[in-house]
């Protein structure tokens, strides 16, 4: 980094993209300077929404764009392997949607190349980099409901959807665990750590990809979590975690929460509600503003959502993939 402003490259222009450059243009410390399509058509059209300079028509030449400090990947899961490889090996930083690839292969791939170059590299994991959720973090690690016994957590769309949809599309890396299942897994996994035990049951599509999946994790110290995810029925969206000493509830929308309720034994509820400061609750900027704080300190991934943590919960998918029977195209059946 030369500069206090953070230069962006935006690759892709779907439904995300589009949200996180209506965030990022309104940071005074960030400048999109470019997005890249595969068709040039579609980078223009992006380009003129959002006030951009440049609109690529191909991958390439954004992520060898000079004046491009950091690429953000929105492309579909699929494609992350490919799309963030390009950019790591351009020499440019990259924060890559969730999930972050369809496999911990493919994502091991990317952390070694990563770490070879030398390149800042993070999941696009915004629940972590939530106020509330950070909040909700420290007081647990604080100590405030005792020792953490169950994590319940679920993330249901109604649908339905068509067999065309890339959520019911392999080839896509569709089905509710990679696109939705992977807010529970991680809620689970920021709070616990990685499981020592997998438990996974779908119901499959007949396309193979999953519509709807129960995980049970386990771990050595006695916790549990029940996790629930589906493209089949709008879910309450909610998660709970309880302690040896109290409970907290998060209502609706856990994964981008403005508030949560802490219950704990001989105490009146407490009822801790997000800064009006920090803006919406969908607002993508948390996860940009972190990505920026790390360029400027010289960082190669963020202590908020890192690294070796982004393989522990693909480890997760790929074990409830395996005995769920969803395999991809390239993947060992």
């Amino acid at each position: 980094m030369t500069t206090d402003t953070v230069r962006w490259g935006i690759l892709a222009t779907g439904g995300i993209a589009a949200a996180f450059t209506a965030d990022l243009v309104d940071l005074p410390d960030a400048e999109v300077v470019a997005v890249a399509s595969r068709t040039e058509t579609s980078a223009r059209a992006f380009a003129e929404r959002f006030g951009i300079p440049r609109a690529y028509g191909g991958w390439e030449a954004l992520a060898e764009d000079p004046d491009i400090d950091v690429v953000y990947v929105a492309t579909p899961h699929s494609a992350h392997r490919a799309a963030a490889g390009l950019c790591l090996k351009a020499g440019r930083a990259v924060l890559c949607e969730k999930p972050f690839t369809l496999n911990v292969r493919e994502a091991e791939e990317l952390v070694a190349l990563a770490r070879q170059e030398g390149r800042f590299l993070m999941e696009a994991m915004w629940m972590y980099c939530n106020p509330v959720v950070r909040r909700l973090k420290a007081l647990i690690d604080d100590g405030a409901i005792g020792e953490v016994r169950t994590v319940q957590a679920d993330f249901g769309l109604e649908g339905p959807f068509p067999p065309s949809h890339r959520l019911r599309d392999p080839a896509q890396g569709g089905g509710a665990l990679l696109d939705l299942g992977v807010y529970p897994v991680s809620f689970a996994h920021l709070l616990l750590g990685e499981p020592d035990r997998i438990s996974a049951q779908a119901v499959l599509s007949a396309e193979g990809v999953d519509l709807q999946t129960a995980l049970a994790l386990s771990w050595d110290s006695g916790a549990l979590a029940a996790l629930h995810c589906s493209v089949t029925g709008g879910t309450g969206t909610t998660a709970s975690v309880t302690g040896s000493r109290g409970r907290i509830d998060i209502p609706a929308g856990f994964f981008h929460p403005d508030r949560f309720v802490l219950h704990r034994t001989g105490h009146d509820p407490e009822e801790f509600t997000a800064d009006p400061a920090d803006g919406p609750r969908t607002t993508l900027r948390h996860e940009a503003n972190e990505v920026m704080r790390a360029l400027r300190a010289g960082e190669t991934e963020s202590p908020l959502v890192p690294l070796n943590g982004t393989l522990a919960v693909l480890r997760t998918l790929d074990t409830a993939r395996h005995q769920t029977g969803v395999h991809y195209p390239g993947e060992p059946a």
